[in-house]
């Protein structure tokens, strides 16, 4: 099936058949294995008439490239999003704005680690500039453990310039930096936010901290001097989370 991408792994498939399931056009299942995980998937796939067949673990190594747990769906590709759905997106909302903005993660791994987190924090959208930024692939996929399936990531061309969009529409845009003179858990980080991450080892590019409403630093005890982008970006991700929890939750009577 030519144009066809394979999404592998069980996390990836499942959350794909639960989430867009019309994309699905073929299922392949590892010969031989019928565990509980592989049937939930197959039965999904069966609910949604997409057709499935059972292939040899080398036809599933050639095609998936990587760790596919015995699954592998061949699907269209997705939506593509840009500026104009992120800016849309916030608008319409009927809750405060929470996005994350990845200023150059070029890894996969990395990319796929924080799209993990993005969508268990309950973000709404993950920006990242067109250029020098990875994208969505099937190693993405695998480490966002369907994550990637549901939640949106808009390249922009220009992200000073989406940032000052962002601006306009309230949305308050914070800058993680290791020089920055406030922590993470001193800001204010309960209102419509957006969080932006800067590249593995380079931190912030000059026009994208220059962006930035505001800078905050992860505070560190050890003798380690920084944090991978995956970690300290759920670290901020999950701070935020919590603030914007207690903003959300009743207060008791007095």
């Amino acid at each position: 099936m030519a144009g066809l991408e394979a999404v592998y792994g069980l996390h990836a498939v499942q959350a794909l058949l639960k989430s867009t399931p019309q994309r699905g056009r073929e299922l392949w299942l590892l010969q031989g294995r019928r565990d509980q995980r592989l049937q939930r998937v197959l039965q999904l796939a069966e609910l949604h008439g997409i057709a499935h067949k059972t292939v040899s673990r080398r036809q599933l190594d050639e095609r998936a490239g990587g760790n596919h747990q015995g699954v592998l769906l061949l699907a269209e590709a997705g939506p593509l999003f840009d500026e104009r759905y992120l800016l849309g997106l916030v608008e319409t909302l009927e809750r405060a704005a929470f996005l994350l903005v990845l200023d150059g993660v070029t890894d996969p791994h990395n990319l796929g680690a924080c799209l993990r987190s993005a969508e268990a924090a309950g973000v709404d959208a993950v920006v990242v500039p067109k250029d020098n930024s990875a994208g969505i692939n099937a190693t993405v996929r695998k480490v966002a453990c369907g994550a990637a399936e549901v939640l949106p990531l808009v390249p922009v061309t220009n992200l000073s310039r989406t940032l000052k969009a962002l601006q306009q529409l309230g949305v308050w845009v914070i800058g993680a930096a290791g020089d920055a003179e406030q922590t993470l858990y001193q800001a204010d980080l309960g209102g419509a936010l957006a969080l932006v991450m800067g590249a593995e080892g380079k931190g912030l590019r000059r026009l994208t901290r220059a962006c930035c409403d505001g800078l905050v630093q992860i505070p560190l005890r050890g003798s380690v001097g920084s944090l991978n982008v995956s970690v300290a970006t759920g670290v901020c991700l999950f701070e935020a989370l919590r603030q914007r929890s207690a903003l959300a939750s009743p207060r008791p009577s007095p």
